[in-house]
């Protein structure tokens, strides 16, 4: 969930220094499909900084059954231990290919439908007000909404992302099993072909339900407290003009931030189901 959260209006917010391209964008508001595409392409970026994060956090999370299994006692000592016994591209960054492919499917579906859904909300109730403000301006949309289109950008998203998230769980854990143990994937491609053979077309979609659960958590906190947090910190006038200072970018940050903790706290019991279940072994 590391990419960051664009809203309807934050195609066109940002765009400093270029009030020509500004009118043109705010006129012809972008597609799904461009939204689709920018979102996955800021995600793997994401993805690229923070992928050990992930590593770390499916360690912790996945239990092995072995009375002597490594048991992390913090966040640093993980990382350590990993990075020590597996090193960096094997360890701290495996299966950052599964994390690209989630991007693709899961974060280019939550973040591109969830800004779709808002702007189309945005211009019916502009059509239905009569405001001729510039779409986005204050255009109020409340609370309850934002979480329903949260969850459903997240629901449709992760369920469509469940096999790369599949693969994300094994291979970033199978470092943490026995030698003797561990399914070696080669890559995301090798891992989804494998789960197929091995396994089960059904199979590719194991912890579905947990997965769906956590990211409608997930995506309704992160997007929607988000978007309050976004309008109460520019109501406040410390972000300048509209939280226009310093290009909008210092009150995106924080908001993000805030959404974050809360979400996190929240998903994390399904996020733990999720990455036990993928990770077990199909007897």
């Amino acid at each position: 969930e590391a990419a960051p959260l664009l809203e309807a209006n934050d195609f066109t917010t940002y765009l400093p220094a270029m009030p020509k391209l500004q009118s043109h964008t705010e006129k012809h508001t972008i597609g799904l499909p461009t939204r689709l595409i920018l979102s996955a392409v800021s995600g793997m970026g994401a993805a690229t900084v923070c992928h050990p994060l992930d590593v770390i956090r499916v360690q912790m999370q996945i239990s092995n059954g072995k009375e002597n299994a490594v048991r992390y006692r913090n966040a640093w000592h993980a990382a350590t231990s990993i990075y020590r016994t597996s090193g960096l591209v094997q360890g701290l960054y495996a299966g950052i290919s599964a994390a690209y492919l989630r991007q693709w499917l899961y974060g280019s579906c939550r973040m591109g439908i969830y800004s779709y859904l808002l702007e189309h909300a945005q211009q019916q109730q502009q059509r239905r007000t009569g405001d001729k403000a510039v779409l986005g301006s204050k255009q109020e949309i409340s609370f309850a909404i934002k979480l329903a289109m949260g969850s459903i950008s997240g629901g449709i998203g992760s369920f469509v992302g469940t096999p790369a998230d599949l693969a994300l769980v094994r291979m970033s854990a199978d470092s943490k099993l026995p030698v003797s143990e561990r399914r070696n994937y080669i890559s995301v491609v090798n891992c989804l072909v494998r789960i197929q053979r091995e396994e089960g077309w059904t199979q590719l979609w194991r912890g579905a339900t947990p997965t769906v659960a956590r990211a409608a958590v997930l995506s309704s906190c992160l997007m929607a407290i988000t978007s309050e947090t976004k309008e109460g910190l520019k109501r406040s006038g410390y972000f300048g003009p509209n939280g226009e200072w310093g290009q909008g970018y210092p009150l995106l940050f924080c908001a993000t931030t805030v959404a974050s903790f809360f979400a996190t706290v929240a998903a994390n019991p399904f996020d733990v189901v999720k990455s036990r279940l993928q990770q077990m072994k199909v007897h």
